[in-house]
């Protein structure tokens, strides 16, 4: 098998992990939120990303696959832990704060890592060590995640991933494994999941439970992604932002406001872990 992994400074500084046998590579900015900006395969770009909008570090990133924890989505109030009072801004802080990197033993893919740090502990006071393991195969990308809770406490979280797959026009979309209803997240009422697919360029972000896995289907470059879930990560977001072709097809394992409602909330014991997995598959058709 034939891998590389090397540092580049082109057209931004980043990581690169090639894998030869299946034409397949992911580029990784570690020290900015973890994220993934690029996964090529049998040279097709899959990921949606706005390099211009990445290089003002002013601005949130739009592309890529942002890391979600120790929340998806917003909270409505303060959380309670201990009779305290804690906050944490949209999906958490993963996403803004640096991560390690490093080969895996095996060469078959990458590790992320990210520990605890004194910001963390002012809104999250847990101590804990996440890892998220990145392993290209044949025409799909394979996450594995486990985040251990070192401390002496119940640890609360949600966990989630928020992949931005690039479509060559939003009315062009067919969106297949989806039940009928779904959550419509700009007001929190129950709708129908083929009214939101109709209206993708309009503007969406809704919320599902898939009982098997989604396929976004590009008719114009005739691709298709499936997300394969596995518990618990089946609770599925589609978000639109146009004029952005793209279409964020996001795996979660709890829906936003959790830690404050309970509800799909998880919790890990003091001095244990818990491992969650995640693919995206392509194709096309």
């Amino acid at each position: 098998m034939s891998v590389s992994f090397s540092k580049k400074t082109s057209p931004y500084s980043h990581w690169e992990y090639l894998n030869t046998e299946y034409d397949s590579l992911i580029r990784i900015v570690p020290e900015r939120g973890g994220l993934i900006t690029e996964w090529r395969s049998k040279g097709k770009d899959l990921l949606y990303f706005d390099l211009e909008r990445f290089l003002d570090e002013d601005k949130s990133v739009r592309g890529g696959i942002p890391i979600l924890f120790p929340i998806c989505g917003d909270l409505s109030e303060s959380y309670l832990i201990g009779g305290n009072k804690h906050c944490l801004k949209q999906h958490g802080f993963a996403r803004d704060l640096p991560w390690s990197i490093d080969l895996l033993e095996d060469k078959l893919g990458i590790r992320l890592k990210l520990v605890d740090t004194k910001d963390s502990l002012s809104c999250f006071p847990f101590f804990f060590t996440l890892l998220m393991d990145v392993y290209l195969k044949e025409k799909s990308l394979h996450i594995t995640i486990k985040i251990f809770n070192h401390g002496q406490e119940s640890m609360p979280f949600s966990f989630g991933l928020h992949p931005y797959f690039q479509v060559s026009n939003l009315q062009k979309i067919k969106i297949e494994g989806l039940p009928e209803k779904c959550i419509d997240q700009t007001n929190m009422k129950v709708t129908n999941a083929s009214d939101q697919i109709r209206i993708l360029d309009k503007g969406v972000d809704f919320l599902s439970y898939p009982s098997s896995s989604v396929k976004l289907f590009d008719c114009l470059s005739r691709t298709v992604i499936e997300l394969i879930h596995q518990e618990p990560m089946e609770t599925t977001v589609i978000w639109t932002d146009p004029p952005r072709q793209m279409v964020c097809l996001e795996p979660w394992t709890s829906p936003r406001n959790s830690l404050v409602t309970g509800d799909r909330k998880l919790e890990i014991e003091p001095e244990e872990y818990i491992e969650l997995f995640t693919t995206f598959k392509h194709d096309s058709f």
